[in-house]
């Protein structure tokens, strides 16, 4: 899939062409990042962005204890991918991937949800067993 940041100054392609898994993420973090209720990460099979583009990197832990890398737009600051160490595995969000289907994504963090989670849709309170 092509993505970009906000300015365009960072484009790239996933290496698989649809998502392993697509979340919606209720926890703090998410919404914070977002500036939402919620985030949305695509799961794909671990890669690293290009070099030459304007990225940065924020370091934080997660809610589970984990070190989560997570690379933005040096330019325009749009959070672009997360990388948690030793995971074969990389979210990239979803607001940045062109032509994503979003209906089937299943919803993480429900129990600290601030919106209404629809029916009918896979979730878990907390976040799933890898």
């Amino acid at each position: 899939m092509n993505a970009s940041c906000q300015c365009g100054a960072v484009q790239f392609k996933t290496p698989t062409p649809e998502p392993l898994e697509l979340y919606h993420c209720h926890c703090t973090e998410c919404r914070k990042q977002s500036s939402s209720a919620f985030g949305t990460s695509a799961i794909f099979p671990a890669f690293t962005l290009p070099k030459d583009l304007p990225i940065s990197c924020y370091t934080r832990n997660t809610d589970s204890g984990r070190l989560l890398d997570c690379y933005f737009c040096s330019q325009c600051g749009v959070r672009l991918v997360h990388s948690g160490r030793g995971k074969n595995t990389v979210s990239v969000k979803g607001g940045c991937l062109k032509g994503l289907d979003w209906r089937n994504a299943k919803h993480i963090w429900c129990s600290r949800a601030v919106v209404k989670i629809p029916e009918g849709v896979q979730r878990w309170d907390e976040e799933p067993d890898d």
